[in-house]
C-alpha cells in the first residue's frame, strides 16, 4: 500500500508510521505535517531506511492536499491541534485545522476516491457523571464542551456527511487518552514525569478526581491497522483499553515508580468547562474486528517513564522554564 499519514510527525502519527512499518516494511508513507509546535523530526529518526518521504505542507492548504492525494490508496488523517487550554486561549488554528484542513482532505477523496480514515477523540462525547458506570459507546450523542472537542465533532460530522452524501470509503475511530512515548510534555503524563524527575511541582487540576480512559499508544496503532484494512465504510470504532483511573491517581503511579514524595502534587484552579470523566465501551471493534489492547497500564507507564528520563534533554527544550 501507499499512505498518505497527516500530521505524522506528532504523537499518535510517529508511533502510526513507526507500527505501520514494522508490519508492512514494503509498504510506501508519505507524511504531510506542518511542523507545528508539538511536532519533531526526532520522532521519526531512522525511518528513512523504509520507503519513507516527508513533506512540510499544511492541510488546510487544498493544492497540497490534492498534490498528494491524486496517487496514494489511502490517507490516515492525525493532523490537529489538540491541547484543550490552548483552544481555549484561541480557538482559530483549531477551526483552521481540524474543520478546513478535514474539508480539503475529504475532497481530495471525493475526487480520487481514496480511502480514508479519521483520527478522532472520545471528547466529542462531552463528559459523563463522575460517580457512574456509564461509557461511551458508537451510538452516544455528541455533545462537544470546549473548542478543541466542538472542532472535532465538527470534523467527524463532515466525514459522515460525506460518507451519506458521496458513498466515499471512509471510517472514523474515536479514542480514549492516549500516553506514550513522543507526546508533547504539554500534556499530563510526560509534564508530571518530567516535572517529577526534576523535583518541581506537579500541576494537578481541581482535586485531582478526573477520571481519564488509558490506552498506550501502540495499542490505539494496532486499532487503527484493523480499522484501516477490515473496517466497514462509514462506520465509527470506539477505542479504549479499558484503562479508567483518576488523575490524581496517575499522579501517584508517577511518583511512586520514580521513587519521588507526594509532596510534589500541587494543586492548581481547574480548567474551565474540564470534563470531569470519559470512559469507553469498545466491544464493537473488539467483536467486529477481533482487535484487543495488549499493554496494561503499569507496563506501558513503566515504558513511558524510560522513554521520557532517557530522552530528558530533548523534551526540556519543549517545556517552559
Amino acid at each position: 500500500m501507499k499512505l498518505l499519514v497527516t500530521g505524522g510527525l506528532g504523537f499518535i502519527g510517529s508511533n502510526f508510521i513507526r507500527y505501520w512499518f514494522n508490519k508492512h516494511s514494503r509498504d510506501t508513507i508519505i507524511n504531510l505535517d506542518k511542523v507545528t509546535y508539538a511536532a519533531d523530526q526526532r520522532n521519526l529518526i531512522g525511518i528513512e531506511k523504509y520507503n519513507y518521504t516527508f513533506v512540510k505542507g499544511d492541510i488546510s492548504n487544498p493544492k497540497t492536499v490534492f498534490t498528494l492525494s491524486k496517487n496514494v490508496d489511502a490517507i490516515i488523517n492525525f493532523a490537529a491541534e489538540s491541547h484543550v487550554d490552548n483552544s481555549i486561549l484561541n480557538s482559530s488554528n483549531f477551526v483552521k485545522s481540524n474543520i478546513i484542513g478535514v474539508h480539503n482532505l475529504l475532497e481530495a477523496v471525493r475526487k480520487y476516491g481514496t480511502r480514508f480514515h479519521q483520527v478522532s477523540t472520545d471528547e466529542v462525547y462531552g463528559s459523563l457523571p463522575l460517580n457512574s458506570k456509564l461509557k461511551f459507546n458508537e451510538k452516544s450523542r455528541y455533545n462537544p464542551r470546549n473548542p478543541y472537542s466542538a472542532t472535532k465533532a465538527a470534523a467527524d460530522h463532515l466525514v459522515n456527511a460525506y460518507f451519506n452524501t458521496y458513498k466515499l470509503p471512509v471510517t472514523i475511530s474515536n479514542c480514549s487518552n492516549n500516553y506514550g512515548p513522543n507526546q508533547h510534555p504539554e500534556k499530563l503524563i510526560p509534564k508530571a514525569i518530567i516535572n517529577t524527575v526534576r523535583e518541581m511541582p506537579v500541576p494537578v487540576y481541581g482535586s485531582g478526581l478526573q477520571i481519564r480512559d488509558w490506552i498506550y499508544v501502540e495499542d490505539h496503532c494496532s486499532a487503527l491497522e484493523q480499522i484501516i484494512k477490515n473496517g466497514i465504510y462509514g462506520e465509527i470504532y470506539l477505542v479504549s483499553a479499558n484503562g479508567e483511573k483518576r488523575n490524581i491517581d496517575v499522579i501517584k503511579s508517577i511518583l511512586k515508580e520514580l521513587n519521588k514524595s507526594e509532596k510534589l502534587i500541587n494543586f492548581v484552579n481547574d480548567r474551565p468547562g474540564h470534563d470531569v470523566r470519559y470512559a469507553i465501551d469498545a466491544n464493537k471493534i473488539i467483536r467486529e474486528l477481533g482487535w484487543k489492547p495488549r499493554t496494561k497500564f503499569e507496563k506501558g507507564l513503566r515504558l513511558t517513564i524510560n522513554h521520557y528520563t532517557k530522552n530528558l534533554d530533548r523534551y526540556l527544550k519543549k517545556v517552559s522554564i
